[in-house]
């Protein structure tokens, strides 16, 4: 292996890709499936990109359903096959009358912090409106949480494990459509796919509200490629799909838009 001050040089999570170096380590050296805690996109994305360097170990994402964004990394060596059996998860129901006292995605992570759990050990949380949120956290914390989350804003609530096969998980919605642009910039393609003029979505990817393949860009003139994924802030995902160069040598873009 390269030397792990070279791996990280130039990467943006240094402090989360050491401890995936290590667990990729120890991996190779006891034949164990080793399991990260839970991860953002981002820092999903760039483990993927790091981790694929290496010939002697697989790694496997998985946040408990197919759409999960925070997501737990397991690393094994490429003799041993992975599956999302091998990466624990657990899942809570937490029930109270949210009528007169709507609570939202902040306000349940704030109160599953303020019970002194750190967020690594948090994976996604799906509100359910006037009845309360479902949340996949780590297994051993489980047991913690139904003794120690009692309240959510001014709302007692019940905190009860539950299978993950009871998450109430909702498809996102799509739309599908094609566009035609001159060229692969990224606030061409952004903008046609998320319904914003483009000076409006050059100003958001300069302003730093634009990811591709999570990752920050800046330069409106960015060129995208098919299989990338647009995040713009506040107004969910693009993906850009079959790329067609037209007679007139122009791009045919399928797109989708994820909301």
């Amino acid at each position: 292996m390269l030397t792990k001050d070279k791996l990280l040089k130039c990467l943006e999570n240094r402090e989360e890709m050491a401890r995936l170096l290590d667990l990729a380590e120890i991996a190779v050296k006891t034949w164990e499936v080793m399991v990260s805690d839970f991860f953002s996109p981002p820092i999903v994305a760039e483990a993927q990109t790091l981790l694929k360097k290496f010939t002697e170990v697989d790694i496997l994402t998985w946040g408990g359903y197919p759409q999960a964004e925070r997501q737990r990394v397991g690393i094994s060596r490429t003799e041993i096959p992975l599956d999302p059996s091998q990466i624990p998860l657990a899942a809570l129901d937490i029930a109270g009358n949210f009528l007169f006292d709507p609570a939202t995605h902040r306000d349940f992570l704030g109160a599953i912090l303020g019970t002194g759990l750190v967020r690594e050990k948090i994976g996604d949380i799906i509100v359910l409106g006037e009845r309360g949120a479902q949340v996949i956290v780590v297994p051993e914390m489980v047991e913690f949480l139904e003794t120690s989350l009692t309240q959510v804003r001014s709302v007692p609530v019940k905190t009860r494990a539950i299978a993950l096969d009871e998450l109430k998980i909702r498809a996102p919605k799509t739309k599908e459509m094609t566009t035609v642009e001159a060229s692969m910039r990224l606030d061409a393609i952004a903008s046609a796919g998320f319904g914003m003029s483009r000076s409006k979505m050059a100003e958001a990817i300069t302003s730093g509200d634009v990811r591709v393949n999570w990752k920050d860009i800046t330069q409106a003139s960015y060129n995208v490629a098919s299989g990338d994924l647009i995040t713009v802030r506040g107004k969910g995902r693009l993906e850009v799909g079959e790329v067609v160069i037209t007679k007139k040598e122009r791009y045919r873009i399928q797109l989708t838009r994820f909301q």
